[in-house]
């Protein structure tokens, strides 16, 4: 008979013999032997390694080259990358490193990176869209669960960009899948006020999103040089926006939000013939001028066929430093009066999800990259807008498009 225990180096454990009464047989019986690392082992190990911009084990995708081990306990793992720039190669070799590490009998790790052919790479697009065809937006097709919001604003400097980050920086620490499109293709600035600062990583005809405070993005600021100009006309922008939304590889979202660009051009309407289940978010000032334009954007919902699924009042007020009123700056009441036009115009609610006080911190957290709801959650201004991300996080996609998977029954 005989009893083991760890000795506290990785792979060896201390044996003793003992009799049949289960007593010691001796000092001599006392001997230490080396446990091997199994392939099976280490596969399996591996197989907890996701990749970081897909987010699927690397074992599935099809990026583990080969696996060796030695006598000795060192393993050597050779992974394959999709492209040979990889922005995540030194992400990809620590994962890989800490967890074959932990396999009992590995001595050490070594990771060598190949890069992946050109076949191998059209096999693994072909995996990641499952066969579909290339230019297909996946949350235009009835089965999608993803919620899509096109966060909209009558005017430039009403803050719907600030609004779009932090909601979905907020529902992103909520737990929910999100991924955000910077559709403002003239003015984009999504990527800075996330504090996104990767570039995205093509594999054949498919785009790998960066992702910044859990939030997956993808920006025309991404493609262009330093803060070069984009000077496009309509079909170009149709056709970025389709982009986005049929070439990056965006997972198993569950939401979806696209900040448009002011008033009702050309993208407003791409986003209604590309994803047509998309719900409008509609961003104003209490200002009465601004809310005025904010109905206008609002109200292309009716020719496009969409819902308004609510309203939200930036720059509601200023608190006062010294005293506890709150200084109308903007005026007050632009967000309710855009609620009850809307409400007016569609025949539908439109509520007022919430009122954004005026906050410094706000604004300093766009220009350093750090959202509000993260680093000042419970202020005024962060606890608005993580009330209203609760609001919008917990809805239910619709039934509107979804097959319902049932069958007719012929009465005879």
């Amino acid at each position: 008979m005989s009893y083991s225990r760890r000795n506290g180096q990785n792979g060896r454990r201390d044996v003793t013999q003992t009799t049949a009464e289960g007593l010691p047989a001796g000092p001599s019986a006392r001997r230490t032997i080396v446990l091997m690392a199994t392939e099976d082992a280490v596969r399996e190990a591996l197989a907890t390694v996701n990749d970081p911009e897909i987010n699927r084990p690397i074992t599935e995708l099809g990026m583990v080259k080969s696996v060796e081990i030695g006598e000795d306990g060192a393993v050597a793992v050779t992974v394959y990358l999709t492209v040979s720039g990889c922005p995540m190669r030194e992400t990809i070799t620590q994962r890989v490193t800490e967890a074959v590490s932990r396999v009992d009998g590995v001595t050490r790790v070594d990771v060598t990176l190949d890069v992946m052919s050109d076949e191998q790479r059209k096999e693994l697009a072909n995996a990641l869209r499952g066969g579909q065809a290339e230019r297909e937006v996946p949350f235009a097709k009835p089965g999608s669960l993803t919620r899509v919001y096109a966060v909209a604003s009558g005017k430039g400097g009403v803050g719907k960009s600030s609004v779009t980050v932090n909601l979905a920086a907020a529902m992103a620490a909520d737990g929910l899948k999100v991924g955000v499109v910077d559709a403002d293709i003239y003015g984009h600035s999504v990527p800075r006020m996330l504090g996104a600062d990767g570039r995205p990583t093509q594999v054949e005809n498919m785009i790998m999103p960066p992702s910044a405070n859990g939030v997956k993005v993808i920006s025309i600021g991404m493609f262009t040089p330093g803060n070069a100009p984009v000077v496009w006309r309509g079909p170009m922008l149709h056709r970025a926006l389709q982009q986005f939304l049929a070439d990056v590889y965006w997972g198993d979202l569950d939401v979806l939000l696209l900040d448009l660009p002011p008033g009702t051009g050309d993208i407003a309407i791409s986003v209604a013939q590309l994803v047509p289940n998309a719900e409008i978010l509609v961003v104003t000032t209490p200002q009465q001028a601004a809310a005025e334009v904010a109905e206008r954007a609002g109200s292309i919902a009716v020719q496009t066929h969409q819902k308004i699924v609510g309203v939200v009042e930036n720059m509601s007020g200023l608190p006062c430093p010294h005293c506890d009123e709150m200084v109308d700056v903007f005026g007050t009441g632009g967000g309710q009066m855009v609620a009850d036009g809307l409400t007016r115009t569609t025949g539908a609610t439109v509520p007022v999800l919430g009122s954004i006080p005026i906050d410094v911190r706000l604004r300093e957290g766009g220009d350093e990259g750090k959202p509000v709801v993260l680093t000042d959650p419970d202020s005024p201004a962060g606890s608005a807008l993580r009330s209203i991300a609760g609001k919008l996080g917990g809805r239910q996609r619709g039934l509107s498009g979804l097959s319902l998977g049932l069958t007719p029954k012929n009465k005879f």
